[in-house]
């Protein structure tokens, strides 16, 4: 039988041609961190994920120079991932005057398995002993460097392929002069070396151009990134690596690193008098750029298919296989208020704080319940939103709680010291007491913004003409504070909600301060969204209270399987089968 000569080269095809190579190749270019929400039937992505560069570093003295930042570590990877992904890109490292620059922060993937790259390390000050320092690629060594003394080392995290490479060296002490420094390391090259004879710094190390990877895509800065800065020197600065590697300089300002590229900071020289410093310059912020690999459409070779069921996310098959969705209950609830405080003046109480937001479907008070939310198999950011810090002044917010489109708002701060209005949250914090007749104070407005079923109440007020001097209450997710009274407001009930299978009472409002005497409030219970109490007293031992943190709960029937990181939440089965995922700290939710 004569050989199929069309199957041969390609596996097989199913129709005349393999068009879509394994998946639709849509490329995602990710600026700042946040969720990117791949297309339904993506499950393997390619992505290049570049960390934040090391600022170069400072210089102090006379005829000093320091070494260049090191780029932010690069990393070519594929992995398995569907849904909803969370994703980093790291800052730039700060410069910090006559002193080693700060490092890059780290950018990262979370798919079924966390995947980052390493930031740039930060350039050396000129001083004997001192390394550049260690990084995605690592931070250029500044001038009086002991003879053999490196630069940072790169690819700290240890990776193959490396993610970068290390600093060059200053140059020494003696013999001869020192005032020149070395480039801080790039993707594609070490940082160059100072040299000594004529005094100039070392350039920074060459990035490298990832536009290869993504054809048809327009991406910033023509692709490429991780170059690292330029060294400083008396006589002539180091040039920054392509990739937006910023360059040194020969006096005390040097160049940037490129947003969103990795780039190292340029360092400087700083020339006579003694005494004179210069700040090194920051390090350019990272970039994620991600690749769909398998969304299941077009004619697919053999091959393809293969490779499709065999390597989906998960360990779960690609092709043909249509991803699932689960109806979803959920209690998302915010970190309650902060209580106000009063110290000084009239004898008044602070305001309490308001309990944090409060969303709930399927359990708690029918009033209270909205929809179950419908999602598909995925990775789901979490976030869980911290209570209102202690204040020495008005109530702060509490923050935020997330999961997929429900966000719940933090409460807010109870009235005090500078603001004795109560703030706006998820539960209005209560007013600061009234210090003479015919004051005035508003409560915080809850349910802001506003959500239907309300997810808050206002907080008390101290209307006037009012003699009352105690701080009013904070709102909670049941009921409105009380108004400012002698001694003090009380505040908003709370809910009782059971999705946990153990029926707890959250986002209560906290009441206010007694008047008189001194009166420290208590702090809102951790996870359970309550506000932080008011205060009247001596600062710090009365500082208004904390609010307590938040809380995610997400519960689904026996068909979905949850997995949960990091390891500090939990998950559990109920007796009557559903799955529970519960977050006490802001993670991920992996649904399947």
């Amino acid at each position: 039988m004569p050989r199929n000569k069309s199957g041969s080269a390609n596996g097989g095809l199913i129709g005349k041609r393999n068009l879509t190579s394994f998946g639709k190749c849509t490329t995602t270019v990710k600026t700042s961190s946040g969720n990117l929400c791949l297309q339904s039937g993506t499950k393997i992505i390619s992505a290049t994920i570049v960390a934040g560069g090391g600022a170069g570093g400072g210089s102090g003295g006379s005829c000093t120079a320091s070494g260049g930042g090191g780029a932010g570590g690069l990393r070519n990877v594929e992995l398995n991932a569907n849904g909803q992904i969370p994703i980093t890109v790291g800052a730039g490292g700060s410069g910090q005057p006559n002193n080693t620059g700060n490092d890059g922060s780290v950018s990262t993937i979370v798919g079924c398995t966390t995947v980052s790259a390493t930031g740039g390390g930060g350039g050396a000050k000129y001083g004997a002993g001192v390394s550049g320092n260690p990084g995605g690629s690592g931070g250029g060594e500044g001038g009086r460097a002991p003879v053999g003394n490196p630069g940072g080392t790169g690819n700290a995290g240890g990776f193959s392929p490396p993610e970068g490479n290390p600093g060059g060296d200053g140059a020494p002490n003696s013999p001869g002069p020192d005032a020149s420094a070395g480039g801080g390391g790039g993707h594609s090259a070490a940082g160059g070396d100072a040299n000594q004879g004529p005094k100039t710094g070392g350039a920074g190390g060459a990035g490298t151009d990832v536009s290869p990877l993504y054809p048809g895509a327009c991406l910033p800065a023509c692709g490429t990134y991780a170059g690292g800065g330029g060294g400083g020197g008396q006589s002539g600065a180091g040039s920054g690596g392509s990739g937006g590697g910023g360059a040194g300089s020969t006096g005390t300002s040097a160049t940037a690193g490129t947003t969103n590229t990795g780039g190292g900071g340029g360092s400087t020289f700083t020339p006579s008098p003694p005494g004179t410093s210069s700040t090194g310059a920051n390090g350019g912020s990272g970039i994620v750029i991600v690749k769909e690999l398998s969304k299941a459409s077009g004619i697919w070779s053999m091959q393809s298919q293969f490779a499709a069921m065999t390597a989906g996310a998960c360990g779960a098959s690609v092709w043909p296989r249509k991803l699932e969705s689960y109806s979803l209950n959920y209690l998302v609830l915010a970190g309650g208020g902060g209580g106000g405080f009063v110290c000084t003046g009239p004898t008044t109480g602070g305001g309490g704080g308001g309990g944090g937001g409060y969303r709930a479907s399927g359990f708690g008070p029918s009033p209270l319940r909205a929809p179950a939310l419908t999602i598909e198999e995925g990775n789901y950011s979490i976030t869980v939103g911290a209570g209102g810090a202690a204040s020495s002044a008005h109530g702060n917010p509490g923050s935020n709680s997330v999961f997929s489109t429900i966000t719940s708002a933090g409460g807010g701060g109870g009235g005090g010291s500078g603001s004795s209005a109560g703030k706006p949250g998820g539960s209005g914090g209560g007013s600061a007491g009234t210090p003479e007749p015919g004051s005035t104070f508003a409560g915080g407005s809850g349910n802001t913004p506003p959500v239907s079923p309300p997810q808050g109440n206002d907080g008390g007020g101290a209307p006037g003409p009012s003699t009352a001097r105690g701080g009013s209450g904070g709102g909670g997710a049941g009921g409105a504070g009380s108004n400012a009274s002698n001694p003090g407001g009380s505040g908003g009930s709370g809910v009782p909600n059971d999705i946990t299978g153990t029926a707890t009472t959250y986002a209560a409002g906290a009441p206010g301060a007694s008047n008189s005497p001194p009166d420290g409030g208590s702090a809102g219970t951790a996870n359970e969204g309550d506000g932080g109490g008011g205060s009247k007293g001596l600062s710090p031992a009365n500082d208004g209270a904390a609010g307590g943190s938040g809380l995610v709960v997400v519960r689904g029937p026996s068909a979905v399987t949850f997995a949960v990181s990091p390891g500090t939440n939990s998950t559990s089965t109920h007796p009557g089968g559903d799955k529970i995922a519960t977050f006490t700290v802001s993670g991920t939710l992996t649904v399947s």
